[in-house]
């Protein structure tokens, strides 16, 4: 696919909410224990390292990020980079409020 169909706000909003959950289900296959992903939230939960773990996940978007900005694709940069905010918020929520 060339870069300029790709070069999209929206392309980037959106690999920069998904990457994150395929980060999170690597690391649910990944964890010890068995293949219960129920299990795996209430574990997290209850270790209370959700907002680490959400942090952990959002991290690879930098280097998602950075991939774009390099190729010269600066609308799926900003894309990548209001995603990554709107998570920066579910974050501030959740670690403030909740």
């Amino acid at each position: 696919m060339k870069r300029e169909k790709l070069d999209k706000v929206w392309f980037g909003v959106f690999t920069g909410i998904f990457l994150p959950f395929m980060i999170a289900f690597l690391a649910f296959l990944f964890s010890k224990g068995g293949p219960n992903l129920r299990a795996w939230l209430i574990r997290i939960e209850i270790a209370d390292i959700y907002i680490q773990a959400i942090s952990s996940c959002v991290f690879p978007n930098i280097l998602l990020f950075l991939l774009f900005n390099r190729l010269d694709m600066l609308k799926s940069c900003k894309g990548v980079l209001a995603a990554t905010i709107c998570w920066l918020i579910l974050v501030f929520i959740l670690k403030f409020f909740l």
